[in-house]
């Protein structure tokens, strides 16, 4: 007779180690940790004591795919993207970015693999003493890119979002949909394997919305997989072809 063999009664170390094998031995049934950019895996998340905010995420994002995340206010979306980046760490369950496992990285190699991620965050995020064309830029200056090798890169983009004229005025001056359109910019300029956005619409107007999805299309098709967070129903119906991830009741469900 085999007896299974209870990770409950090993030492600490041991059962670690045994925690991890079954985790890679789970992510290999659903697929490699190589081949998604982003795995979960029973991944639950609380704050301090209270009642997990999210539970039990098993999904992936795949190379070249796009995503809209959605759900109601308040169902955890900014908190499932921050996972993704690595900014918040799980309670329980298991995260890989890139085929690495969260746990297992230093501060060095999380910094490393955010680079490889483009963001767009809700609150902007733009460097207030930087002009819009120096805010757009600063991705590739970080990367320690010449201006020569970039400067018609991110004039042009910005042309593109319609702040061709706007990009030598500080971010105190812009409205509030200038600001959104220089941090979509700012995200895209160094075309990310991985693009996360954040209700990227929530301050432009309707026409603007709808060309700003064809710039993240145009994105993914040039090989970048995307992940919007939005609750904006017509926005998402405009993509056919885009899976979507709904959060509910703490927990996620896939509609391919």
């Amino acid at each position: 007779m085999h007896l299974r063999r209870d990770s409950g009664s090993l030492p600490q170390r041991q059962r670690v180690a045994y925690d991890l094998r079954q985790a890679n031995h789970t992510l290999a049934a659903v697929g490699s940790l190589e081949g998604a950019l982003v795995r979960f895996e029973n991944v639950g998340l609380r704050y301090g004591m209270g009642p997990e905010v999210l539970r039990d995420l098993t999904f992936s994002i795949e190379p070249q795919t796009f995503q809209f995340l959605t759900g109601p206010s308040g169902a955890g979306k900014t908190t499932l993207l921050r996972l993704i980046l690595l900014a918040l760490r799980p309670t329980r369950g298991f995260i890989s970015v890139f085929g690495r496992m969260s746990h297992e990285l230093d501060k060095d190699e999380v910094t490393g693999l955010r680079r490889r991620i483009g963001v767009v965050f809700q609150d902007f995020r733009l460097l207030d003493h930087l002009t819009t064309y120096e805010n757009v830029a600063l991705p590739l200056r970080v990367r320690g890119r010449e201006e020569a090798t970039y400067r018609a890169e991110v004039t042009e983009l910005l042309q593109w979002v319609g702040l061709g004229e706007r990009m030598h005025i500080l971010p105190p001056i812009l409205s509030g949909g200038e600001k959104q359109r220089a941090a979509i910019a700012r995200a895209l300029i160094a075309r990310p394997e991985l693009l996360l956005a954040d209700e990227p619409t929530g301050n432009v107007d309707p026409a603007l919305a709808r060309r700003l999805l064809r710039l993240f299309v145009e994105l993914h098709k040039s090989g970048t997989s995307v992940v919007i967070a939005t609750h904006d129903l017509e926005l998402m119906n405009q993509f056919d072809g885009a899976r979507r991830l709904v959060l509910g009741d703490n927990r996620l469900h896939i509609d391919d």
